[in-house]
């Protein structure tokens, strides 16, 4: 079974046991929402575009809603159980596209339950989540007020944000810097040294892509 596989399964699992009215990470939505989100993302071309660029994101926001609404939570789920659209047809580009995605929003419904702690990643997918960090902490820390360096505890160093100025450098498991480095710095377990206005300003600053 591919990384994305499993933890779509996983997060499927998740989402069956623990209903539709839960809260997640993503601001605003329950799991039945969270679930309704990923349908569209795969099954719903036409949506998708709202999802990244805000002039379209109130068509996305109807399709979503109207989807959570049309069918039973079951079902809702279900179609994220299984990949969807060119997903379905290409394990490999599921694989590629999805493994962090899957996890990302694994981890927004498992941290927003009570006396959750951060798994213990395979090496492997702990390698594949560090690769697509340190490659992408330009693009997901663009946005942050300091200078960031990201520190992989087992190996690795990666930078991002401004050149210049205050500097934050960020420690944690490779699982821990990517919901960081996606927005929940709230919610990632890793140790942040630096001055501790900077340290605030990185905490509360909008990240990811």
């Amino acid at each position: 079974m591919t990384h994305a596989r499993g933890e779509r399964a996983a997060l499927c699992d998740l989402l069956d046991r623990l209903g539709p009215d839960e809260p997640t990470l993503c601001a605003g939505w329950t799991t039945a929402d969270l679930a309704a989100h990923l349908a569209i993302r795969e099954r719903r071309p036409d949506a998708m575009p709202g999802i990244a660029l805000k002039p379209l994101a109130g068509y996305t926001a109807s399709v979503q809603n109207r989807l959570k609404t049309r069918l039973p939570y079951p079902e809702l789920v279900g179609l994220v159980r299984e990949p969807g659209g060119v997903y379905g047809l290409l394990p490999a580009l599921d694989e590629a596209v999805n493994t962090l995605e899957l996890f990302v929003h694994h981890e927004d419904v498992r941290r927003a339950q009570p006396d959750w702690e951060p798994r213990a990643l395979p090496d492997d997918l702990e390698r594949l989540i560090w690769k697509r960090v340190s490659s992408g902490a330009r693009l997901t820390l663009r946005k942050s007020p300091v200078g960031v360096v990201l520190h992989r505890l087992g190996g690795g160093v990666a930078l991002g944000g401004p050149k210049g100025g205050s500097r934050v450098e960020v420690t944690g498991r490779a699982g821990e810097l990517l919901m960081f480095c996606f927005g929940r710095q709230a919610h990632a377990r890793v140790e942040l040294t630096g001055e501790p206005d900077a340290v605030s300003a990185l905490r509360e600053a909008t990240l990811g892509v």
